[in-house]
């Protein structure tokens, strides 16, 4: 009896890891061994960078915030810590898209902190 390699499975598992690396440069697209080690390196980064995106995001909306409450005279943690005594829930997120967007806004959170203080 002759020995089964896979045929159509295995045609199809190594076809589906050569099209995710469409795209690659050199030997990386075109031999599957390499291909399959490219794949999934990118796999490793492209998981790590998910997260990774989460605390820079969080880093840069700090920075905006400190940068637009020190405008009006108060640093970022005393802001932060007026808020939260206030009980204002609005994440860094929100602060920092006002803080950029809508300064009259921002400008009453602060006050609103400063009394809190």
């Amino acid at each position: 009896m002759p020995r089964a390699k896979g045929g159509p499975s295995s045609r199809h598992r190594r076809r589906k890891v050569l099209r995710a690396a469409k795209g690659y440069r050199g030997i990386q697209r075109v031999r599957y061994h390499a291909t399959l080690e490219a794949v999934m390196k990118a796999g490793r980064h492209a998981y790590a960078d998910r997260r990774r995106k989460k605390r820079e995001f969080r880093g840069l909306w700090i920075q905006r915030i400190n940068a637009a409450s020190r405008l009006h005279g108060m640093p970022y943690n005393k802001f932060i810590y007026g808020l939260q005594k206030a009980g204002v829930g609005v994440d860094r997120k929100m602060l920092a898209d006002l803080a950029a967007n809508d300064p009259h806004t921002f400008s009453e959170l602060v006050s609103i902190a400063k009394t809190n203080l």
